[in-house]
Parts: C-alpha cells; sequence; structure tokens
C-alpha cells in the first residue's frame, strides 16, 4: 500500500472517532470482541496505520488514507470515553476484535482476555460474530446456522460466569441483502441461514443471566432501506446492491471510489459485506439510544416529586399572610411559574424545563392556636432532555389537607398531599442524518406527609418574625410501565419505577416589616436525602421478544436539597392581601427557580 501523508486524514479518523468528554463516562470502558465490524485496526499498513474494514475518509478515497472509524469506536466516543481505549488491542485500546474470526475464534479470545482475571462488571462488553462462519463456507445449513449461533452464546456466557454485567450482542444483518448475496443464487438460502442463527442466539442470550442487549441489526438495516433517501443514501435497490470500492461487488457509478463524484455517505456497503462509515454510523446510534434512554426515562419520576415540592412549597409561602380570626375562612389563590436545569450526570441526560402551578384551596381557623386547610393544585410541567431534545411532559392533580398550630412561641404545621399524574414522552434520538422520535404516554400516583416544628424567638403579637425550625418529609411516586408505539428496531417498552423520598432538614423563616402595610418575608432550608439511591430501569425493545428485556442504571438521586424564598406581602386592609415571592432549590446537579403571586382574601 503506497504511503501518503496521512495526517489531515488521520486527524479527520480521529475526530469522527472521539468527542470531548463533558460528563464521566457511564461505564469503566468498552471491551470489544468480534471480527471485521468491529475491528478497530489489529493489522497494520505497510505505513503503520491501522487497517479497518470500511471506507477511506478522504479527500480522495484513496489506498494509502485513514480509514474510517467502526461502531463501536463512535459508540465509545459518544459514551465519553478515552479515544485511545477505543483503539485495537495492538495500539493498546480495549478492542480485541479481528477481521475474519469465526465464532469458535472468537470463543478464543474471549477465553484468553479472561486468563488475566475476572471481567470488569463495570465495563459494557461489545461482541460482533457469525459472518465468517458463513464466508468460510461453515455454514451451508440451517443446523450449521443453529451451532454457530450456539457458540456465540457460550461466549456470551463465558462473560457473564466471569463477572460481566452489560453485554451488548450483534444479531447478524441479512446477509442476503448484501451486495455479496442479492441477486445471487444463493440469496434466499443466505437469508434463511443468517434468520435461523438469530432465531437461536436469541433464545440462547434469553437465559443468560446478565444485562444482554440485541443489536438488532437485521430490522435497523431493513427501516434505512425501506426509505434510504431519508438516510442520505442513493435510492431503491441500489443501496444493497452496489458499493464503494468495487471489491467483490459492483461499484456504484455516480459515489464508487473510482467514480467522478466518490462518496461513501451515500452508501450503505463499503465492499461486498461491510459498511461505510455511514452504515457504522447507524449502528452506533442506534446502540447508543438503547443505553441513553434510561437517563432520559428516569427523569419522570424526579419530574414528579419536583411537582409534588413545588406545590408543597407554594403552599408554605402562602402561610406567610396572617391567619384569620377565630371561626372564620380564608380563600388562598395563587400561581408559579418555574425554570429547572438538570446538569448531565453519568447515568442521566441534561434536561432544562418549565413548570406553570395553579393552587386554589381554603382554611378555616378553630381557635387560637389551630386552623385546618384543603388545597387544590394543578400543574403542567415540560422537559426537553438528552442529546437528541426528547420532550416529556406531566399533567399533575394534587389534594393537600394540613393543619396548623402556633402558640406563643412554638409551632408546627402538617401536611398530607396526593394526587393523579399523567406523562407524555417523545423521545428523540439520532440516527445518522436523521432524527426519529418514539412516542407513549403513562400515568402515575405521587403522595407525600411532611412537617415542620419550629420557635418563634419574636415576641407574641410581634410584626417581625425569626424561627428556626425542623423539618421532615416522606414522599413516594409511581410511573406506570408503557410501551412506545410501534415495533421499530429503536422502539422502546419500560418497566414500571417507584421512587421514594425520605428527607430531614433545618430551616428559619423570617418576617419583616417594611411598612405599615408592606412586609418582606423568607425562608431558608437545607435537608438530606436518605433514599439517593441509583435508579435502575427494565426495558425491552418491542420489535423483539419481551423475555430479552434487559436493566441498566439511570438517575442518581442527589443526597441534599437546599432551598430558599424571598418575597413581599401587601396588606389591603384587614380582609385581603397579596404577595409575591422569588423561589430557588438546589438537589445535586439540578436548579430549579421562579416566581409566584399570591391572594389570601379572609370571610
Amino acid at each position: 500500500m503506497p504511503t501518503l501523508d496521512r495526517a489531515p486524514a488521520l486527524a479527520c479518523a480521529l475526530a469522527l472517532a472521539c468527542a470531548p468528554n463533558v460528563f464521566a463516562a457511564p461505564y469503566s470502558s468498552l471491551t470489544v470482541f468480534g471480527d471485521s465490524l468491529s475491528d478497530a485496526g489489529y493489522a497494520l499498513a505497510d505505513d503503520g496505520s491501522p487497517i479497518r474494514y470500511t471506507n477511506p475518509v478522504g479527500p480522495t478515497y484513496r489506498e494509502g488514507e485513514a480509514f474510517g472509524p467502526v461502531a463501536p469506536m463512535l459508540l465509545g466516543a459518544q459514551l465519553g470515553l478515552a479515544a485511545p481505549t477505543l483503539a485495537s488491542v495492538t495500539a493498546q485500546g480495549d478492542n480485541h476484535a479481528v477481521g475474519g474470526l469465526r465464532t469458535d475464534q472468537i470463543q478464543a479470545t474471549i477465553n484468553a482476555f479472561l486468563e488475566g482475571g475476572r471481567a470488569d462488571p463495570n465495563a459494557l462488553y461489545y461482541i460482533t460474530s457469525g459472518g465468517n462462519d458463513f464466508i468460510q463456507l461453515r455454514v451451508t445449513s440451517v443446523g450449521d446456522a443453529q451451532k454457530a449461533a450456539d457458540r456465540l452464546t457460550a461466549s456470551v456466557e463465558t462473560l457473564q460466569s466471569n463477572g460481566a454485567r452489560t453485554i451488548m450482542v450483534w444479531l447478524l444483518p441479512d446477509l442476503g441483502l448484501t451486495p455479496a448475496a442479492y441477486g445471487g443464487f444463493l440469496q434466499s438460502r443466505v437469508s434463511t441461514w443468517s434468520g435461523a442463527f438469530n432465531q437461536q442466539l436469541l433464545t440462547g442470550l434469553s437465559q443468560i443471566d446478565a444485562e444482554v442487549i440485541p443489536l438488532n441489526i437485521p430490522k435497523l438495516f431493513a427501516e434505512v432501506l425501506q426509505t434510504p433517501e431519508a438516510f442520505g443514501l442513493v435510492p431503491g435497490t441500489a443501496a444493497i446492491a452496489t458499493c464503494f470500492n468495487g471489491q467483490s461487488c459492483t461499484e456504484n457509478p455516480q459515489y464508487g471510489a473510482n467514480s467522478p463524484t466518490p462518496d461513501p455517505s451515500r452508501l450503505l456497503f463499503n465492499d461486498a459485506a461491510h459498511p461505510t462509515t455511514t452504515g457504522h454510523r447507524l449502528i452506533a446510534d442506534y446502540a447508543y439510544s438503547l443505553l441513553a434512554a434510561p437517563w432520559e426515562v428516569t427523569l419522570l419520576p424526579e419530574m414528579a416529586h419536583g411537582s409534588l415540592r413545588t406545590h408543597q412549597d407554594e403552599l408554605r409561602s402562602q402561610w406567610h399572610a396572617p391567619w384569620q380570626a377565630p371561626g372564620s375562612w380564608q380563600l388562598l389563590l395563587a400561581g408559579s411559574d418555574q425554570r429547572l436545569d438538570h446538569r448531565a450526570q453519568s447515568t442521566s441526560a441534561r434536561a432544562d424545563g418549565t413548570s406553570q402551578q395553579l393552587l386554589l384551596g381554603t382554611s378555616y381557623r378553630l381557635g387560637e392556636h389551630w386552623r385546618l386547610g384543603l388545597v387544590n393544585g394543578f400543574q403542567h410541567q415540560r422537559l426537553t432532555a438528552g442529546a437528541a431534545d426528547s420532550r416529556y411532559s406531566l399533567d399533575s392533580y394534587l389534594l393537600s389537607a394540613f393543619s396548623q398550630y402556633r402558640g406563643q412561641h412554638a409551632w408546627a404545621d402538617l401536611t398530607l398531599t396526593g394526587g393523579l399524574t399523567r406523562f407524555d414522552s417523545q423521545r428523540r434520538l439520532a440516527l445518522g442524518k436523521q432524527t426519529r422520535t418514539e412516542k407513549g404516554d403513562t400515568h402515575g400516583t405521587s403522595w407525600a406527609l411532611a412537617g415542620r416544628w419550629g420557635f418563634d424567638l419574636a415576641k407574641a403579637g410581634s410584626p417581625w418574625q425569626l424561627a428556626p425550625f425542623l423539618s421532615a418529609n416522606y414522599a413516594s411516586t409511581q410511573v406506570e410501565g408503557y410501551r412506545e408505539a410501534g415495533e421499530r428496531a429503536t422502539s422502546l417498552s419500560f418497566g414500571e419505577q417507584q421512587r421514594d423520598s425520605r428527607r430531614l432538614g433545618v430551616g428559619v423563616l423570617g418576617t419583616l416589616p417594611l411598612t405599615q402595610r408592606l412586609a418582606l418575608y423568607g425562608e431558608v432550608s437545607a435537608e438530606r436525602e436518605y433514599e439517593n439511591q441509583r435508579q435502575r430501569l427494565t426495558l425491552s425493545q418491542n420489535a423483539l421478544p419481551a423475555a430479552l428485556d434487559f436493566t441498566l442504571d439511570g438517575y442518581q438521586v442527589p443526597g441534599s436539597l437546599r432551598k430558599a424564598h424571598l418575597g413581599l406581602r401587601y396588606q389591603w386592609n384587614e380582609d385581603w392581601s397579596v404577595q409575591g415571592a422569588y423561589h430557588w432549590q438546589k438537589t445535586g446537579a439540578a436548579i430549579q427557580q421562579g416566581v409566584g403571586a399570591g391572594l389570601n382574601l379572609m370571610f
């Protein structure tokens, strides 16, 4: 292979394979076993550059230019893993794939890998295998295909029994729909055999006690081939009947390597069997969407908890208004608008959103020291999350019953809240040049019990107030499992989620009169969360049997919550007052802030 000045091309290849590590990687490594479909450059060209079984990255697309990244390299970059670890083991990386390996040879590679110790349970394992069993004529019948699948299943079992927890496994593409076989006399047989391989593999994988994630490559490619133009590919059957480099296949006359306008991004296959970088990008995006889905969907219970907290906080803000006379009623009407910013975690997507709520309630003063009340609240919340700006919304309907005690110095309040929630999910994901939306909806329930006990340092009847307090909160939200519409490769079903919260806190509240009618009030508090474990979510692919579900990590509940609000109250007369306040709260990497206003009318 002739030697060229490959620095610009190599820089381009690395740019494709690597992305800024803007958050902690969710997995300790991406360890790859397989064949040429995931080979990151085990063999070297004459000039020392790694050989990959995909197209060069340009500018001339001739031999000697750097090859584009393969799917696991692209996936690792999306996961925030360091570029050197995504290289082949010959370059001290974690990719053990070698072009030409059969299922029996990959099993031997895994055994050799495990001689160095047990598998890292925090790593993501990625396996491609089976195609070379066909190419090397080890598969010439359905029975042969099933035996090859059993060998691959045994490899996955070996990893699992030695500590591996999360394992991605390719299903074979329909080999009859590749340039090597399409239109030939073996097309139908090869399609039948690759289908038998996949069916046997799925049966075996369903019995392995690990988080095994089948990559439904045949379904993905079938969807791409239905509308290839939508993915930037050549139309019609040219996407599978032609290739880029013309090796053992028909070179595309318009976009092939020797055409007047070479452009591998317009083609699915580089040669008779291997994808172009465009094909690898589709596979990597699909794989990433499966891993990233729990990072977004585990935010749904957090939306419900946020709804509970803003409902309770706005209610407490209204309690700064003076009490009505004993035996009298007070009407409460309040609303607020909030902004939310969730920073990304290693297993949670960055997100931002808004919420608006309306409260309507009343209270009755039983006597000198006691008041009881009932408040109804409605809230609409929107959240935009993830790299492709998925859209989630929540409507909550909450009812709170509260009691308050106020003595000369001691005071206390107790609030019981419960209600229903409804969610609308529009999960968006990148798929090559296309952005796909998977839609679903579900519902849930929320309830909370919260109490505070405080001591007012001011004298009874004083216009100012300074009161430290202790607080205790218990809350529980449940989100029913739901299924996204359709059975595309990227359509998922999610299991039920429940998130409990137990918090203890300390704080201080106060009131400072500015004029006879105008007063400044505020409150600050800090709470510790005792249910701060990482959330986990079970999901399955709609186009595959439900038995092939897997459970992945999601949102990490923070261990603390800090809150503050500052407001002004204006007493128009002895019967009614208005007030407005700024609210702020921070829990872990999430910050919520907004404004609220309320009216209190005595009668």
